[in-house]
């Protein structure tokens, strides 16, 4: 139990850590992340994980060039992506946003895929960890019938199996795994 505590305490530290390096890994690979960019990072990644409507069915992201962020991802509600710019423009030190959140298409076959793969990810007792968090760090996004996971989990077995239960949802097309492992990201 108490593992379980704590585990459920450390990922998120361990999600906005490696998503932080990773956005700025894709801006700038070769240089020195400067203190004050760094603080920048850190502050977006906590105003967007902290957005009342962001869920398992949304995938925030966001780089940081200098002291411009240029937000990303896919969400079911166009609210959300608004919410995401105005919170960010308020943050100190970014002089500019651009919104590049691609706002998911309405469609009550994609809602059906969406509410059974989280049943099928989150109801498997190996990933049931995972939805202990305020934000789970597995994020399911829907697209015409087609899924992509998204998001960070403890190992590759873990990796692999949100795969398999996903591809066995009905009405499923194609699901694409971009499920990073921890350890991994620290290669």
């Amino acid at each position: 139990m108490r593992n379980h505590r704590q585990s459920r305490f450390i990922v998120p530290f361990i999600l906005v850590a490696l998503l932080a390096a990773s956005s700025h890994a894709a801006a700038r690979p070769q240089k020195q992340i400067e203190p004050k960019e760094r603080d920048l990072i850190r502050e977006v990644r906590h105003q967007l994980v902290l957005l009342p409507y962001y869920s398992v069915f949304d995938n925030l992201a966001y780089r940081v060039e200098g002291s411009k962020v240029i937000l990303i991802g896919q969400t079911v509600r166009p609210s959300l992506k608004s919410d995401a710019e105005a919170v960010v423009k308020n943050i100190e030190g970014v002089s500019s946003v651009q919104n590049d959140i691609e706002v998911l298409p309405l469609s009550s076959m994609d809602d059906q895929v969406r509410r059974a793969t989280f049943r099928a990810i989150y109801g498997d007792p190996a990933l049931s960890r995972y939805s202990f968090q305020a934000v789970p760090s597995i994020h399911i996004i829907v697209r015409n019938g087609n899924v992509t996971l998204e998001g960070v989990v403890d190992s590759e077995t873990d990796k692999n199996i949100a795969g398999l239960r996903a591809n066995g949802v009905p009405n499923v097309f194609s699901v694409k795994n971009n499920l990073v492992v921890v350890g991994d990201a620290k290669k």
